[in-house]
């Protein structure tokens, strides 16, 4: 299986992302095992984490943090996935 991104690859769009988020989740379910973030607590302890330093990764791979990125979709994306079905 390839890996669900690539520090280069572009989510261009809403179906982007549902695609993106459908490899994520059967990533999970092929190798959750080799995951070091197994639990939803240490997966939102690293996602907090990463968003905190994201301006280094993107600085890293030579890239600029978007600052006109929607933060809003995707901050109600995570939350509505608390009880949506």
């Amino acid at each position: 299986m390839t890996s669900p991104l690539t520090p280069y690859d572009h989510i261009a769009d809403h179906e982007a992302l549902s695609a993106f988020l459908s490899r994520l989740r059967v990533e999970y379910a092929e190798n959750g095992a080799g995951w070091e973030n197994r639990t939803l607590d240490a997966f939102l302890e690293a996602l907090e984490a990463w968003v905190s330093s994201a301006q280094g990764w993107y600085a890293n791979h030579e890239q600029v943090l978007p600052v006109e990125g929607d933060w809003t979709f995707f901050a109600r994306a995570l939350s509505a996935a608390r009880h949506y079905e």
